[in-house]
């Protein structure tokens, strides 16, 4: 048997549980996991989240995706995904000077906590190179010259095609993408930063949230779009400071609070928990 899921999204009416799930049972798929969430029983949106085992085929899962879309996605209109836990999704990653995040990702990646293929790692700086090699992972060096960051996104862009990645990590990854690189990744860059924004911006908000005297410092990992830092949030947490800390201290605690919500926003999204709903996001079973 193989494990497999399915995220839907569609208008929310009558017989959209009992479609899928009659559908799975006739094809002889077990039902393992099920979420649910409706914006509004009358005409809402309404999203799913199935987790099931199915027989095993050959070649795997494309005759149930056609059966699948011709007896419920269609007829309900659904936008759906069906995906099988042995296809890892191929996962690149973005980063600058910052590691932090990159050597999270690397090593939970390394112990078979993310069910992903990382495909490689792309950097405006050439810093990193020596670690990510340790990890057997390609590493390419692709700066931003001054003038030229077209041309910088014209070139990731090819390697990341040439990568086949499906999923992009931006894990402290300092510079800003054109909305035409983002569009080629609809829902599917995840960026990270701090949660001082919009209160804090600029190059040292660390120091700023020192002398404002905070007491909370978080992170919020989110899709990117267009808009800089204004996704759809998929996973955010906070951590508590005191008088006691200083920049340093804060700075440190931030870069904690960082590698643990990325990697969970990483997670969910590589095993389909999570549904985009405009500019909001709908995240199962966490």
């Amino acid at each position: 048997m193989s494990h497999a899921r399915l995220l839907i999204t569609c208008s929310d009416r009558p017989g959209i549980v009992a479609a899928v799930s009659g559908f799975l049972t006739q094809y002889g798929g077990n039902i393992t996991a099920l979420d649910q969430h409706t914006t509004d029983p009358d005409q809402g949106c309404f999203f799913m989240r199935v987790a099931f085992r199915s027989p095993d085929v050959e070649p795997p899962g494309n005759w149930l995706r056609a059966e699948f879309r011709r007896e419920v996605a269609e007829p309900f209109e659904m936008d759906w995904h069906l995906s099988f836990a042995a296809e890892h999704k191929r996962m690149a990653i973005l980063v600058s000077q910052p590691d932090h995040a990159l050597l999270e990702l690397l090593w939970r990646w390394s112990r078979e906590e993310l069910p992903a293929e990382v495909v490689g790692v792309i950097s405006n700086h050439p810093d990193h190179r020596e670690a990510v090699e340790a990890f057997g992972l390609p590493y390419r060096h692709i700066p931003v010259e001054q003038g030229a960051q077209d041309e910088a996104e014209a070139a990731m862009l090819d390697q990341l095609g040439e990568w086949g990645a499906e999923l992009v990590v931006l894990a402290r990854y300092m510079r800003i993408l054109s909305p035409g690189f983002v569009a080629r990744h609809p829902s599917r860059i995840i960026n990270i930063h701090h949660s001082f924004l919009p209160a804090f911006a600029g190059s040292d908000p660390y120091r700023q949230a020192f002398e404002r005297g905070v007491k909370l410092i978080g992170a919020t990992a989110h899709y990117a779009t267009s808009e800089l830092d204004a996704g759809p949030v998929i996973e955010q947490d906070v951590i508590r400071v005191s008088h006691r800390d200083g920049v340093a201290d804060l700075r440190e605690r931030g870069r904690e609070v960082e590698r643990s919500v990325l990697a969970r926003a990483v997670r969910w999204h590589l095993e389909d928990r999570v549904a985009v709903w405009g500019n909001r996001t709908v995240v199962f079973g966490t």
